[in-house]
């Protein structure tokens, strides 16, 4: 459950808390005040794109945390697997600083990518906007629906058919790339020549590293022994010897003095070994042409093959062994193409059977679907309405089985089924998904829904049965509700209010949470605009009388 929001910086709001709580709660505003600044909020700290914008004029940075309360035992368990551990209180802490250049993702104090963290709040919470309203117009999402639907088995039969078909493809792209007889002499003898070539090279990894550099060192040997010879020269004189001579003669007078000697004298070691090394390497630094004519050759055969194959000299093994795999495929053509055959065959006979179990599962799955969808869309004021689940056989295999699925519906009696995307307008789109939320709720394990726009082109008594049916949700869930029709807010069991103000220098967006006599006065500007008369004001306490007493009915 989400339990708090905290906002700084971000579009007009310059800070905003929130607490939320369990059961529906409902945020009214103007038009313009700030609702969807709101819900952008939210949707960052879940891993919605977060632009630079975004950030409040003249802010450095803006900021959205937001604390959630896990409780359930699976929940806690799966988020462990993610690599997430709950602090001891169960509560999980998202925040996310978003700066011009950069942004910063951090769950309980550890930072965290945006991958992971969509991840793991996929399964805390759920945003309902226009967007996914508009999603249903998808087949493709009809699917899907269906589908978490139809339960554990099912998704276990799904993740086996996707296994399955991915290996399948793999096949048929290989057998696709069947060659004829002289296309695969050629291409042995180059893997034979190429085969032979880079094992006769025998290149070790890192030689082509140690060839260099005894190569820049044979090369430049004349110049190399030249300046070591200058180098001894100029400090064979004695110079420190005697410099540490005539310091022993004052030192007994000073500790200072003494120290300096010292010095001197390390000075004087660092000196003759430095200048011994310098022998050393003198003496074993002869130019040998032979040698360096040899290191130059191999030196060049190493970066021809280099370049030739495109490879490092640490990549060399794993070429080779590419290529001698590739050749003893082409060497067991036949055999291997008969092999890759029988593959196919048997996998086919296993989508075959998987994809039959799965539109078993989804056949079942549509009826009661189309059962409970329609009751529901009945609750919600489609009183002559028609829902239908059409389940079609494709030829061919896909990741999901061999099914598609389309949603049908008919709003008015008389009228003949056609696909959603034909027939809904936007607060058609708002109740179905409505609906399919109410129904998805016994197998959906999120805990926060949060809805925007669900009121979207609805008013009177269809607003009158979506608040209801938000209260039914909210039995189950936590529900999170931006409306700007009374009949919700009615219903709301915790009311916040979001304002806009300005002082003439700056605009700013500020949430509080309504209580008391508060409620009944927001509930009469949502009824009556900026012309609140006692009138409606008797109106709104009518209202909120009449909604506290049909939610204890709804219990």
């Amino acid at each position: 459950m989400l339990l708090e929001l905290r906002v700084r910086n971000l579009a007009l709001i310059e800070k905003a808390d929130v607490e939320f709580h369990s059961g529906l709660n409902v945020l009214t505003g103007e038009t313009g005040a700030g609702k969807s600044i709101l819900i952008d909020s939210i949707n960052m700290a879940l891993g919605a794109k977060a632009s630079k914008d975004r950030i409040r004029y003249g802010a450095d940075y803006g900021y959205v945390e937001l604390i959630f309360s896990v409780e359930d035992e699976k929940k806690c368990e799966k988020l462990k697997e993610m690599g997430l551990e709950m602090g001891p209180d169960g509560q999980l802490i998202i925040t996310r600083k978003i700066y011009p250049q950069r942004n910063v993702i951090r769950i309980n104090d550890e930072t965290c990518t945006l991958q992971k963290l969509r991840n793991i709040t996929a399964i805390l919470i759920d945003i309902h906007g226009q967007h996914e309203h508009q999603s249903l117009m998808s087949s493709t999402n009809h699917l899907e629906i269906l589908d978490v639907y139809a339960g554990q088995k099912a998704l276990q039969c799904k993740q086996k058919i996707a296994k399955y078909y991915r290996e399948y493809k793999a096949v048929c792209e290989r057998l696709s790339e069947s060659m004829d007889e002289h296309m695969r002499v050629r291409e042995k003898e180059i893997l034979e020549y190429e085969i032979q070539e880079i094992s006769q090279a025998n290149i070790r990894p890192g030689e082509e590293e140690e060839l260099a550099t005894k190569f820049q060192r044979l090369k430049n040997a004349n110049r190399i022994q030249d300046a070591l010879a200058q180098a001894l020269q100029a400090i064979s004189q004695d110079y420190i010897s005697e410099a540490e001579k005539k310091v022993n003669l004052v030192s007994v007078y000073d500790e200072q003095i003494a120290d300096i000697e010292q010095q001197l004298r390390d000075i004087s070691n660092l000196i003759d070994e430095s200048m011994r090394s310098m022998e050393d390497y003198i003496a074993q630094a002869e130019y040998d042409e032979g040698e360096f004519l040899q290191v130059q050759e191999r030196l060049d055969f190493i970066r021809h093959i280099q370049s030739k194959y495109g490879i490092d000299t640490d990549e060399i093994g794993a070429l080779l062994e590419k290529k001698e795999i590739r050749l003893a495929y082409l060497n067991d053509y036949d055999l291997e193409k008969e092999r890759e055959l029988e593959e196919k065959e048997r996998l086919e006979q296993e989508l075959e059977v998987l994809s039959n179990q799965m539109h078993d599962y989804r056949i079942d799955t549509a009826k009661k679907l189309i059962v409970s969808i329609t009751e529901e869309l009945r609750d919600l004021n489609f009183l002559g309405v028609q829902f239908d689940i059409q389940v079609t056989r494709l030829k061919n295999y896909t990741l999901t089985g061999n099914d598609t699925i389309e949603f049908l519906i008919s709003t008015n009696p008389g009228q003949p089924l056609k696909p959603l995307k034909d027939v809904a307008s936007g607060g058609e789109l708002s109740r179905m998904m409505l609906a399919l939320k109410t129904v998805l709720a016994s197998v959906d394990e999120v805990d926060t829904l949060i809805f925007d726009e669900i009121d979207s082109g609805i008013s009177g008594r269809t607003a009158q049965k979506v608040s209801e049916k938000l209260v039914r949700i909210g039995k189950q869930r936590q529900v999170i509700c931006i409306s700007h029709l009374p009949q919700i807010a009615a219903m709301a069991d915790y009311h916040y209010h979001i304002v806009k103000e300005t002082d003439g220098v700056s605009t700013k967006t500020e949430i509080t949470e309504v209580l008391g006599d508060e409620i009944v006065a927001e509930l009469a500007r949502l009824l009556g605009g900026s012309e609140i008369t006692q009138a409606v004001l008797d109106t709104a306490g009518e209202m909120k009388k009449l909604a506290d007493k049909k939610k204890i009915e709804l219990i």
